[in-house]
């Protein structure tokens, strides 16, 4: 397996046990609607014995739903506007094109056409778009940003190929 984690805060984003489409920028990880339950613990797999008369009391079960990406990875959604998100991504592409300078030079001219252009789609759309960090909620990590595919119920996630390393385990 595959981890993907942001070069930035070191959190775990995404794993390839999703759907991964690569783009010029971006990965999209394709995600699906669940629930998650909680609290729902079968006494007999820890050794307890529950008698007739001691109905299964306790374990109130709750549950939690979303994306699997997010639920998985931990994910936490902050909010933008056109002005805050547009503050953030400049800053982000300074990192970024630090990293790649260091890293890997050949790259950086194509990273910033097609990273310009991409953000430049993105925009009109802010409204329409969720936006998370990693679990650390660190505010110089990337911004993971969910959108609909054009069937509306299919989400996807799009994590910035250069910010991330990919860890083999």
């Amino acid at each position: 397996m595959i981890i993907y984690r942001d070069i930035i805060s070191n959190d775990e984003l995404f794993t390839d046990v999703y759907k991964i489409t690569d783009t010029p920028i971006f990965y999209e990880v394709e995600g699906k609607h669940i629930t998650m339950a909680h609290g729902d613990i079968d006494g007999s797999l820890i050794g307890a014995n529950a008698s007739a008369e001691e109905a299964a009391e306790g374990t109130d079960s709750s549950s939690v739903s979303g994306i699997d990406v997010v639920l998985h990875n931990k994910l936490q959604q902050t909010t933008f506007d056109k002005k805050s998100y547009m503050g953030y991504i400049k800053e982000y592409m300074k990192k970024i094109r630090a990293n790649l300078e260091k890293t890997n030079p050949e790259r950086l001219e194509k990273f910033m056409a097609d990273s310009n252009s991409e953000i430049k789609k993105l925009i009109p759309e802010i409204k329409n778009l969720q936006f998370f960090t990693g679990e650390s909620m660190n505010p110089d990590g990337m911004v993971v940003i969910l959108d609909y595919r054009e069937d509306q119920v299919t989400p996807f996630l799009r994590f910035f190929r250069d910010g991330l390393v990919e860890e083999k385990c």
